[in-house]
């Protein structure tokens, strides 16, 4: 995983680098002799007309193996040799793709050092369905084909940066936009925002009902957490129902569950809008 992630940062922002050939040479060696003489403070080799780069292996500056620091590897050597450049290229930077890598590298880094250990109730089942574990099972199920797992893997790393990214944005509008409220089962939150991940963020951090209102469409969500072992929880039944009456005109549609309450979707374009604020539909879960 260190690996492969090393070589997916230097691919997708080294500049000039997209299109790099990836070589593999067992562990602890090199693709290029090592010159007589020649020390290594440099990242980028050459040999020609040819460039090389060495990661996680080579005895360069992107190989950790020779530090026995456990908040360094290869993925976190690469993504300061590349955050230089990206940083000197485009000084305004999205910054949540910044922070959204040096998350995504935290977890390599972990895992490379093993730090899966001391994750709460490691040894569940959820812990399996991680990109790490994946890759696990492909050696497994796949043996030997190493492109296939870098091309794999890489793929995966490019949807878990726009996640993290997608996360990141959604933490900063639940801290500067998120309205909080009191219910008859605990805290609200309510949020107009095109960023859908605040709902279940929201969740996750303790929210028992979370309202979204698209303010491009119009359409709002609301959705209540599930309920804990041997204890009711929330009811939208009378939410639902007074969101009819007092809105009659909008499509509100109540899960079978009577957690989630939906009014509009993209995926149903005869479905109405309400008309209602996101301020009045907060006064009705909280009059409820």
């Amino acid at each position: 995983m260190d690996a492969i992630t090393s070589v997916w940062l230097l691919r997708k922002f080294l500049g000039g680098w997209d299109k790099a050939n990836v070589r593999f040479v067992p562990s602890g060696e090199r693709l290029l002799p090592l010159p007589k003489g020649q020390g290594f403070d440099y990242a980028i080799e050459k040999k020609g007309d040819d460039e090389y780069i060495h990661v996680d292996t080579g005895m360069g500056p992107l190989d950790h193996h020779q530090t026995s620091d456990d908040s360094v590897c290869g993925a976190s050597l690469t993504f300061d040799f590349v955050k230089r450049g990206l940083v000197e290229n485009d000084p305004s930077i999205n910054p949540e793709k910044l922070e959204a890598l040096q998350r995504l590298v935290k977890y390599v880094t972990d895992i490379d050092h093993f730090k899966e250990v001391f994750r709460a109730d490691p040894l569940a089942d959820y812990q399996d369905f991680s990109v790490t574990n994946i890759l696990d099972g492909l050696k497994l199920e796949k043996p030997n084909r190493d492109e296939f797992y870098v091309d794999f893997i890489s793929d995966c790393l490019d949807a878990l940066l726009h996640d993290f990214e997608n996360r990141i944005w959604a933490e900063r509008e639940i801290d500067k936009n998120g309205i909080e409220f009191k219910t008859r089962w605990g805290k609200g939150l309510g949020l107009e925002t095109i960023n859908d991940s605040v709902v279940k963020l929201a969740q996750l951090k303790g929210y028992m009902v979370v309202v979204r209102r698209d303010p491009r469409k119009g359409y709002v969500r609301i959705k209540a957490r599930p309920d804990d072992p041997g204890k009711k929880g929330v009811d939208l039944t009378l939410a639902y129902e007074k969101l009819r009456k007092i809105d009659p005109g909008a499509t509100w549609f109540l899960h079978i569950s009577k957690k989630m309450l939906l009014n509009g979707t993209t995926h149903n374009p005869k479905m109405k809008p309400t008309k209602l604020s996101l301020n009045a539909i907060i006064d009705v879960l909280t009059t409820i």
